[in-house]
């Protein structure tokens, strides 16, 4: 992750949209093809979220197959975030050596392998190795899917598009939830279940290596190869009739810029300060995703449900539902995000989730284990929790790290980001469970709110826009300011 480049001299150009946003110019539509593309990437997206959220209805199998112990249980759950930690890491820095196209394609083959040694893992030390590796998978397609996409689009189409993988991503987490409550109902008296929980991932696995056979190669990456020709046939491609020259002789003189500079790699990100703005910035967006506490509740939010008061397999039936939820929340935003600034979205995510999650604290605290209404309640706010987490704060958060950083500096910038949100994810993963042992659920729920409100006023005073602006002319504002 480390390199070595010199500093930019800082290009005065006028801002400026680009052609499709030049006054009187229509606005580029979604094309076929490059909605076929993004749904072929976005499987990464959709292994992402199943294989973080199946072992949510997972554990409860595995702790009585395996038995394990509540440390065992906290590293089963959360040692895949932490090889997604390593994943992201040099998953960037691999994207932008071989291209994000062909790191797909292997990844895919990472995801069917991972999951079949998870699935048939006799012991629990294969059992972590395996979950392990399956996370620099899923690390690896979190930086890169999200990448791929916004180098593929157009900048009005930018947030549409990342956004699809974040629905994708709440897709296969509830997808996760609804296969485990029906494998649950079905074989909950048999053992080993959680096996056929985990092995069906492999079925996203490999539509994704499929489709990612015929799916082009980002044509901002082929343009910083020096594959001129090839990225116009590509942009043309994707672009069909909306295809822009002005586009193309963009995207080629900013990457003319960087012909002779060897790729940027950490000590860049640190040592130029226009760059370590930008670095700040990203890392604070991978913070702010994580210091809700969405994790521990996509890992133990069945346990959680039980804890409250849904008997027998209704806690299974119940995490349905935060699940469900959570894809609608993530459409609206897709719909937001065409008409609303991403800073106005994160303000008002960390304003509903400080709220709900100060009124789920309430409801652990006061209402009392033997009211029937305590569960319901407790649910309630879970789902309005996840509603404005992953309408406001997941989807903008992984959108702002994806378009912030520079062609140069893209594919490292944005792996030390999701390297730092992976961490983030381990450590609420990991101590999740002996921190509400220790204060109780009410308790460690407050903990996460004090952390919502210092993000909230981060936003507000640190966070500039980035809505309808392209890459070009971002980098452009981040080396003025």
């Amino acid at each position: 992750m480390t390199g070595s480049t010199n500093e930019r001299t800082p290009v005065h150009v006028p801002r400026s949209r680009s052609a499709e946003h030049a006054p009187g110019a229509p606005a580029q539509p979604l094309t076929g093809r490059l909605r076929l593309v993004a749904t072929v990437a976005t499987f990464g997206g959709l292994l992402f979220g199943y294989d973080t959220g199946v072992i949510n209805g997972a554990l409860p199998s595995l702790v009585s197959d395996l038995r394990l112990t509540p440390f065992l249980e906290g590293l089963v759950a959360s040692i895949l975030p932490f090889g997604a930690a390593w994943g992201a890491a040099f998953g960037g820095r691999l994207a932008d050596v071989l291209g994000r196209r062909r790191v797909l394609l292997i990844l895919a083959v990472v995801f069917v392998l991972a999951t079949v040694g998870c699935a048939a893992a006799p012991t629990i030390p294969v059992l972590v190795a395996a979950r392990a590796v399956l996370g620099l998978a899923v690390g690896a397609s979190s930086v890169v899917v999200p990448v791929f996409l916004a180098e593929l689009a157009p900048a009005h189409l930018r947030g549409r598009l990342v956004a699809q993988n974040e629905l994708m991503l709440v897709g296969g987490q509830a997808l996760a939830f609804v296969v485990n409550a029906g494998l649950a109902t079905a074989f909950g008296g048999l053992p080993h279940v959680w096996r056929y929980m985990l092995v069906l991932a492999t079925v996203p696995a490999l539509a994704l290596w499929i489709g990612m056979t015929v799916v082009p190669e980002s044509p901002r990456w082929l343009a910083g190869q020096g594959r001129a020709e090839e990225m116009r046939r590509v942009l043309r491609r994707i672009r069909e009739d909306a295809y822009s020259p002005r586009e193309a002789e963009q995207v080629l003189e900013l990457a003319a810029r960087d012909e002779d500079r060897p790729h940027a790699g950490l000590l860049d990100l640190l040592r130029v300060p226009w760059l370590r703005r930008v670095l700040v910035l990203g890392a604070s967006m991978a913070v702010i995703n994580q210091i809700s506490g969405i994790n521990a509740v996509q890992y133990y939010g069945v346990s959680v449900l039980q804890d409250a008061g849904f008997g027998g397999n209704g806690a299974f039936y119940a995490n349905i539902v935060p699940g469900l939820v959570g894809v609608a929340a993530v459409a609206l935003s897709m719909v937001l995000l065409r008409r609303v600034g991403r800073r106005r979205m994160l303000l008002t995510g960390l304003t509903g989730t400080a709220t709900s999650l100060t009124a789920f604290a309430l409801v652990q605290l006061l209402v009392p284990a033997a009211s029937p209404a305590r569960a319901w309640l407790v649910l309630a706010c879970i789902v309005v929790f996840v509603g404005f987490e992953q309408c406001c704060v997941g989807t903008v958060t992984w959108l702002y790290m994806s378009e912030i950083f520079p062609l140069s500096v893209r594919g490292v910038g944005m792996g030390v980001c999701a390297w730092l949100l992976w961490m983030m994810t381990f450590v609420v993963g990991l101590t999740f469970p002996p921190l509400t042992n220790a204060l109780g659920v009410g308790w460690t729920v407050l903990v996460f709110v004090a952390l919502q409100l210092v993000a909230l006023v981060w936003v507000h005073r640190a966070v500039p826009e980035t809505r309808d602006r392209s890459l070009e002319e971002l980098e452009q504002h981040f080396r003025a300011v």
